[in-house]
């Protein structure tokens, strides 16, 4: 690509790239690979994702140059940003995890799929720790078992727990806390991330 190519308007690239030079197209994705694939890795926050959707945007590009339905009206980047964000909103749909977004002039659909998007990872997140927990729990001695399950899956506090387990509430406390120190333990050992 030589300096005159890089040197030419939007407009000038498309009409070289439809008379065939590809350098046009070349200097055209240049110029914007930046601005459009930071765009959506920015909301979709996965680099395999954000390949695909960009690679899908400038299919779309020149699929419509070539057919002829680009309509130059001097704004061509601001056409491919439309069209990369039709592509997000169509992989959020997709998958089931569109978020409503109210038809308010001052709700950006952007960042309520930034919002949306955070959501999500706290709750997948959330699920590993519960599902981690789970599996450190079951390595802990009985009676240490015993009081977390109780605690936290079955909400008791330490003096129904005392009275479960036929214990002094003192030595229910213990057992909880040993079995923190435990679990942190455990949750070292097999490298796995938890939150207590």
């Amino acid at each position: 690509m030589d300096v005159t190519t890089c040197s030419l308007t939007d407009n000038e690239l498309i009409l070289g790239f439809k008379e065939g030079d590809y350098s046009c197209f070349e200097a055209l994705l240049s110029r914007y690979q930046s601005k459009v694939y930071g765009y959506i890795f920015s909301v979709v926050k996965d680099k395999d994702i954000a390949d695909d959707i960009f690679q899908d945007t400038f299919y779309k590009v020149v699929y419509t140059i070539n057919s002829g339905y680009y309509k130059d009206e001097n704004k061509f980047i601001h056409w491919v940003m439309r069209i990369a964000h039709n592509l997000i909103v169509d992989y959020f749909r997709r998958i089931g995890k569109m978020p409503i977004v109210p038809n308010r002039p001052d709700c950006d659909v952007v960042d309520t799929l930034k919002l949306h998007d955070e959501n999500i990872e706290k709750q997948i997140m959330r699920k590993q720790t519960n599902a981690n927990i789970r599996k450190l729990v079951k390595m802990l001695p009985p009676e240490q078992r015993r009081v977390v399950i109780l605690r936290h899956y079955g909400r008791y506090d330490f003096k129904e727990i005392a009275e479960k387990t036929g214990v002094s509430i003192n030595t229910a406390l213990g057992r909880m806390r040993y079995a923190i120190i435990n679990l942190r333990r455990l949750a070292r050992e097999h490298n796995m991330y938890v939150e207590f």
